[in-house]
């Protein structure tokens, strides 16, 4: 048993040496396939695309704003079906849910319970949008990214904004200089 894992290793590392031997003949061919690899990357596992881009500070923040999104779907989803449940259990002719209180009036009305599950279901549906939606931005963020990556950019042009105190009215003067060397 023992030898089996580590020929499983082995064979694994050399596979793997394998794979990192074989180059691109083309480096402007693997530019220009950056940002398409960069967004497989993303759709495949979230985060993955701006780890290949190198912008690790990304990555808790899309598994951060995915979480929330799935926490808010549970939520809504758990108290949907809580309310759901009493009111099943209200027209089945019992009094002894959750939301019906200690009194012979219920807390909550039959109708509050019906509001309650449309407004719920509508959240749920709406979590589950937007976390789709994020899911979506972290591809297209790191297809922007990697193609921002492929830029020059260098002192030879640059934009900066330029404040200068005018002495004799005693004003601020704010202006934008934009400088280009060939």
């Amino acid at each position: 048993m023992i030898y089996r894992n580590i020929i499983i290793i082995i064979l694994f590392l050399i596979s793997t040496q394998n794979l990192h031997c074989q180059t691109s003949k083309d480096d402007d061919q693997k530019q220009v396939l950056g940002p398409a690899k960069a967004a497989f990357y993303s759709a495949v596992l979230p985060g993955l695309g701006q780890v290949y881009n190198k912008k690790y500070w990304k990555v808790p923040i899309v598994y951060g704003a995915l979480a929330g999104g799935v926490y808010y779907f549970n939520k809504n989803n758990n108290l949907y079906h809580k309310y759901r449940d009493a009111y099943k259990r209200r027209l089945a002719g019992f009094t002894d849910d959750e939301f019906y209180g200690n009194g012979s009036v219920p807390a909550i009305s039959n109708d509050g319970l019906i509001r309650a599950q449309k407004s719920l279901k509508r959240n749920k549906e709406l979590s589950i949008l937007v976390t789709i939606g994020i899911y979506a931005l972290n591809i297209i963020d790191a297809n922007v990214d990697a193609h921002l990556l492929q830029y020059n950019l260098d002192d030879n042009l640059s934009l900066s904004p330029k404040l200068n105190y005018n002495e004799i009215n005693s004003t601020s003067n704010l202006s934008l200089s934009l400088k280009l060397e060939l």
